[in-house]
């Protein structure tokens, strides 16, 4: 079933659920920068599956590293130790800074399933409650969901899990009301992506870290968007650190670009904390399993080699500098290259979503994420030539009517 006989038929003869609507278009093959669907046209992805191949597309070392280990060794649980998990491990808890320990699962949302249940441990019984912000995004389970800070999410859902309360993000005032002896964690982005590419405050952030040192409660960052280089930090936390440490977290939960499109997803903890977990506390049949963690040892591998916090700075500030010298472009936002581009949508008469679909049929993967910005979250190895022709595709859309 191709793209147009969807569109014709529409969901009645789909045979996915419809949780994501018809899809637009259907592709089969990418190469760095570049996709192509199923009649030959080539698109630029900026896009990234959300964030997710931040090496590009069928990454030559990624490709090697998965067929070499599905001849070797695919899965033996967690019962059992592998040479690529612990390397992976070992990477990341480096790249955290030390002290800690990794679990690895399957996806973000597990990674933050696990974060919570590790507060509610930590925090024993009657110290339970999670504290986000409003206009965050952290899963879709049960309990992520509620985690999430966007009440329009919850309703169809409910009852949900207890244990949950939101403030506005950056409002240290409104985050010290809403605390009480209930509260085990403080849940936060350092970016907000899916919440409009909002950047947490170093100030505020250092406040919130303070203020769960005074009440015993664990500072918990989401990554699972903006780690690995995305931000041009190896995670966005690290925007703030100093001598000090003042912000460093307690847990850290990853995934997205960890793979660079194998499912995979990770929490990190500091040892002290990680040790709330007992045997048969938390597990997952299939996370850290030996051709995921083959992926994430040769995504690390390159990354390091290519110091991507690097590039990801560079092209950044290259994108966010050309996108301000398109036409109804009124205003950027973003860390590295994850950037969010206001419009003028009176002027160019679309919607966020409505010009991040005309940017598709320009050839260009980008997604509106509210009615007045689209995003963008290309590769870290986007070239100058690939940003300028992104940037010539969507001055075509903005100035299309």
């Amino acid at each position: 079933m191709n793209s147009s006989t969807i569109a014709a038929e529409g969901l009645d003869t789909y045979p996915l659920m419809p949780t994501y609507g018809l899809p637009p278009v259907q592709f089969v093959r990418g190469s760095g920068t570049e996709l192509f669907d199923r009649d030959g046209k080539r698109y630029l992805d900026f896009l990234c599956g959300l964030a997710v191949t931040s090496l590009g597309h069928s990454h030559p070392a990624v490709a090697e590293a998965l067929a070499e280990q599905a001849r070797t060794l695919l899965h033996v649980s967690n019962l059992y130790e592998t040479v690529p998990g612990l390397e992976v491990a070992e990477t990341i808890n480096r790249l955290q800074g030390g002290g800690g320990q990794v679990f690895f699962c399957n996806s973000g949302a597990e990674s933050l399933e696990g974060a919570i249940k590790l507060a509610r441990k930590n925090g024993g019984r009657g110290k339970h409650v999670v504290v986000s912000a409003l206009r965050s995004f952290h899963g879709r389970t049960l309990a992520t969901l509620h985690a999430t800070g966007q009440p329009e999410k919850h309703e169809t859902f409910q009852p949900l899990p207890e244990g949950f309360r939101h403030v506005p993000f950056n409002d240290f005032g409104a985050l010290e009301a809403a605390i009480d002896p209930s509260c085990a964690a403080v849940l936060l982005e350092v970016v907000q992506g899916e919440g409009g590419v909002n950047i947490g405050d170093g100030e505020y952030l250092r406040q919130v870290r303070q203020l769960c040192d005074e009440r015993d409660m664990l500072l918990m960052f989401d990554e699972v968007q903006t780690g690995f280089a995305r931000t041009g930090e190896w995670f966005a936390w690290q925007h703030h650190f100093d001598s000090t440490g003042e912000i460093r977290p307690d847990v850290v939960t990853m995934a997205k670009a960890l793979g660079n499109g194998v499912p995979i997803g990770a929490l990190w903890a500091k040892r002290e904390v990680a040790a709330a977990f007992e045997p048969g506390d938390h597990a997952t049949t299939y996370g850290g399993q030996p051709l995921a963690t083959s992926a994430a040892r040769a995504v690390l591998r390159v990354m390091e080699a290519i110091d991507a916090p690097n590039l990801a700075r560079a092209s950044g500030d290259e994108l966010m500098g050309k996108l301000l010298e398109v036409p109804n472009v009124v205003d950027t936002r973003g860390l590295g290259l994850l950037i969010a581009a206001e419009i003028d949508t009176e002027a160019v008469g679309m919607t966020g979503p409505e010009i991040a679909l005309g940017c598709l049929e320009a050839g260009l993967v980008v997604n509106g994420i509210s009615p007045t910005a689209i995003r963008f979250a290309p590769p870290l190895t986007v070239s100058s030539e690939e940003i300028d022709e992104a940037i010539d595709k969507l001055s075509a859309v903005l100035g299309a009517r």
